[in-house]
């Protein structure tokens, strides 16, 4: 799934969770939202923690929202380099596949975006 259809699943998936969900979903879904957003730490190295954490627990969704996310907030390739390794020794080489989805992920938005400039 690329980027867009990605995106357009997500918000689908969640006004349908949303519209039909009880409190403690909608509590729940919010306070996803809000700890991400600015604060002591800055929403970028929030969204680079999510990453990791996604990439430990090995949920594909969550790496790939995470992933577009940490590109709105400009992480760079370095950057995310960098947080795959904090992934790797956390979790240990059961990560590894994780990785090379993410890499192939962020490939495929970085290529996309070229097109699209």
């Amino acid at each position: 799934m690329n980027f867009d259809e990605f995106n357009k699943f997500r918000s689908e998936m969640n006004e349908k969770i949303l519209s039909n969900g009880t409190l403690n979903t909608k509590r729940f879904f919010n306070l996803d939202g809000a700890v991400y957003k600015e604060g002591e730490i800055p929403s970028k190295y929030k969204e680079l923690m999510g990453l990791v954490a996604s990439m430990v627990l090995r949920c594909e969704g969550c790496i790939d929202y995470h992933i577009g996310q940490c590109i709105e907030f400009g992480v760079t390739d370095k950057e995310f380099f960098e947080a795959f390794d904090i992934a790797l020794i956390v979790g240990g080489s059961i990560v590894i596949p994780h990785l090379r989805e993410a890499v192939k992920y962020l490939e495929t938005i970085r290529n996309n975006n070229k097109k699209n400039v």
